[in-house]
This record gives C-alpha cells, sequence and structure tokens, in this order.
C-alpha cells in the first residue's frame, strides 16, 4: 500500500504544528507536504514592539525550509489558489497542482481594511497586525515623535483580536510617558467590546475593574461598545457622532479567512473561514480539516456591536495537535473520535504593557466562569522569556513540547 499524503496549507502557528506532529504521530510513516504563502515563520505577539523600535522583523521570523527538512517535509513557497475537494488536488500559484489524501487548511488570516473607510497610512491610522503593516506604524511613530498631538488606538466592530490593541494602548502610553510628552499627549482608546475586557471570550471576574484602574492611572479616556464609521486625515468618527482627532491612531480591523477557502463549495463561509466539527474536521468533507485562524468559531451570545473571537496561539496549537491525532487515526483506518471543542479550551494569555503587564487566566475560551487577571511587571518578563522559548521551538520543530 502506498503511503498517504497529507497536504498542509500554511506554514504559521497553525500549519508548521499540524505538518510536524502528523509526522510524529505516524512515526515518520506518511508523506507530508506544505504549501505556503511565505517562507518566513512570524511570532505575531511581537508585533506590538516593532513599530518602537523594540524589535527587528530578523528577530521575529525565521525560514521554515530548514525546519521542516529536519523532518522530511516537502516546503513549497507558493499560495493556494484552488482547492478541488473531490478530484483531492490544490492548485498552487506558481502553477503546481499538488494531490492529498489528507488536507490540513490553515491558511490563516487577511485584514478586512474596507470596515472603516480610510484606515490607511495616508491618514495616520495604522494597524499592527502584520509584518509589512507594523513596519509602517513604526515610520508613523517616529513622524508623530517629531509633532505628537493627540493618540487614538482602538479595535473596530467585528475585531477579534483586542489583546494586540490592549497591549500596542498600553504600551504606547509607555512610550509616550518615557518621551516626556505624557503631559502633553491625550490618549483615546476605542473598542465594540460591551465592557473593557470582554475580549472577545466573555470577559474574566473582575477584569473590567482592573483595566478600568490600568487606564485611569495612564489617564486614558475609553469608548467602549462603540462602532467606528469613518476616518479621515487626523480625525476618527464614532457612529454616534463623537469626533476624536489625532496626530496618531492604530487600530485594530477584523480578519477574513483567505479567499481560496471559498473555492471549494461548502468548505468555507463568506468570511472565507473552514466550518469545522470538534474534531476540526470540515462539516462537508471528512478529509479535509480547518485549524487556527482559518478555523470557523461561533461565539455563543450577541453583542449590542458586533465583536469577533480571538484565536491566539495556545488555542491554534492544540487545533493543529486534535487535527494531526485525527489524521493519523483516519490513515491507520479508525474513527477520528479526538475531540476539542474550542469553547472548553483554558484560556491562556499574557498581555504586555511596556514596562508591566496582566497574566490572563481562564478555565475556558468562550464564557469563562473561572479565571484570573495578575498584574506586575513579572508579566512583562514572562512575555519576554515566552517569545525566546516558543521561537526557539517552533525553529526546531519541538512541536511536542507545550
Amino acid at each position: 500500500m502506498s503511503r498517504k499524503k497529507v497536504l498542509v496549507l500554511g506554514s504559521n502557528f497553525a500549519g508548521l504544528t499540524a505538518a510536524i506532529a502528523v509526522k510524529h504521530e505516524l512515526h515518520g510513516d506518511v508523506d507530508v507536504s506544505v504549501l505556503s504563502a511565505s517562507r518566513r515563520f512570524l511570532f505575531n505577539p511581537s508585533l506590538i514592539w516593532l513599530p518602537f523600535g523594540k524589535r527587528r522583523a530578523s528577530e521575529i521570523t525565521f525560514p521554515v525550509e530548514p525546519t521542516f527538512e529536519r523532518y522530511g517535509i516537502d516546503f513549497t513557497e507558493s499560495a493556494a489558489t484552488q482547492i478541488d475537494p473531490v478530484a483531492k488536488k490544490v492548485t498552487a500559484a506558481n502553477g503546481d497542482v499538488r494531490d492529498y489524501d489528507y488536507l490540513v487548511v490553515a491558511t490563516g488570516y487577511r485584514n478586512r481594511m474596507d470596515v472603516v473607510p480610510g484606515l490607511t497610512p495616508e491618514n495616520k491610522a495604522y494597524t499592527i497586525t502584520t509584518l509589512e503593516d507594523a513596519g509602517l506604524a513604526g515610520r508613523g511613530w517616529r513622524e508623530f515623535l517629531d509633532d505628537p498631538g493627540p493618540i487614538v488606538v482602538g479595535a473596530t466592530q467585528s475585531a477579534g483580536c483586542f489583546g494586540a490593541a490592549y497591549e500596542y494602548l498600553f504600551n504606547i502610553a509607555y512610550q509616550v510617558k518615557k518621551a516626556g510628552l505624557r503631559d502633553r499627549v491625550k490618549i483615546s482608546f476605542v473598542t465594540s467590546e460591551p465592557f473593557l475586557g470582554h475580549f472577545g471570550i466573555g470577559g474574566l471576574p473582575a477584569g473590567e475593574q482592573l483595566l478600568t484602574m490600568f487606564l485611569k492611572k495612564s489617564g486614558i479616556e475609553a469608548y467602549h461598545n462603540r462602532s467606528v464609521e469613518s476616518i479621515e486625515h487626523e480625525r476618527l468618527t464614532l457612529t454616534d457622532g463623537t469626533r476624536l482627532d489625532f496626530k496618531y491612531a492604530m487600530i485594530v480591523p477584523p480578519f477574513l479567512g483567505q479567499e481560496v477557502n471559498k473555492t471549494a463549495p461548502g468548505l468555507a463561509n463568506d468570511a472565507g473561514y473552514v466550518e469545522v466539527r470538534d474534531t476540526y474536521q470540515s462539516k462537508t468533507y471528512d478529509d479535509v480539516y480547518g485549524i487556527g485562524i482559518a478555523a470557523h468559531v461561533n461565539a455563543p451570545w450577541v453583542t449590542p456591536t458586533p465583536v469577533g473571537v480571538p484565536k491566539t496561539g495556545f488555542p491554534t496549537e492544540q487545533m493543529a495537535h486534535t487535527a494531526a491525532r485525527n489524521i493519523s487515526s483516519q490513515v491507520l483506518g479508525l474513527d477520528p473520535t479526538e475531540l476539542s471543542p474550542f469553547a472548553e479550551m483554558p484560556a491562556f494569555c499574557v498581555m504586555d504593557a511596556g514596562n508591566n503587564g496582566v497574566m490572563i487566566l481562564g478555565n475556558k475560551m468562550l464564557g469563562p466562569d473561572k479565571g484570573l487577571m495578575i498584574p506586575g511587571p513579572q508579566s512583562h518578563a514572562l512575555k519576554l522569556a515566552f517569545e525566546r522559548y516558543f521561537l526557539w521551538k517552533a525553529r526546531r520543530g519541538y512541536v511536542q513540547l507545550p
């Protein structure tokens, strides 16, 4: 019998973990290949530091091909453009056509920049959710220091990456103070969350009070449960008519799944996210999996202003391992019985705040009823240590480590 073929689309948190984990699960007795638009792994959590010159791109990325070679995994740098789940083939931008027995869609996200008209660097409104965007935000920050004024940081309606917005907010407050501008610069925070500290997961006990205290201590004015209507040059307008002038703005937009996911009938929803079961199999195709940000997650609530669900590194790794175990079972002729409901995964995050921070622990990802938010400088130190550890782990392909 010929060896089974597993094709992974994507090479960041989800894709790298899944590709190597499948090899481990089947003790190497499987052919795994990776097709990805990028040849470099990016540690996204560190993008909050790049605009302030605290990180360079070379410090938070590494080439993935040597990592995959170490485990006998074929890597090709090319974006997938067409998925044919009936023929079990994927077409790439370079013209390659790859066949597979099992497909893992780990294609990540793209920014939905049109959610707010005028969200562009030309209007001094930046985002930090990609390496290129963070670089532009850094250029804007350097220009701001030459001509300081009000700052707006926020997350738009339907955004889900609230952690990055809060981290950037507190880092920018720290940088403003460090530059001796605290008395000259007003900082405003705009969020679609129904209350501060909702985070798109439902909030944590005492979270709202803790974040309100943080904002007050830093002199930051908050606008929650708000939608952003438009951005003009140095002015942001909310749908309730509130206008906030700024010299620098960083706004986190919603994410979308990649367009290629919509080329297979019944695979993805209108946003490009793969509809999955708790096994992370597609709801339509038993031999196709969706993991990481590419997987659709239903929120168990409706908020007055739409909010998304954060799919961070920790749950992404859990999805990847679950998919790998289930693929292994299928290759061995068994039913895929490994379940890992997203909502029931533990919530874990370290939120940086310049020289301070908050450790966030919840008993489950969505609607946690038990949890802690532990503030203090030790959280900043932990974030730095985790960055180094994770990049070391990922570069070497040690995906079995926590």
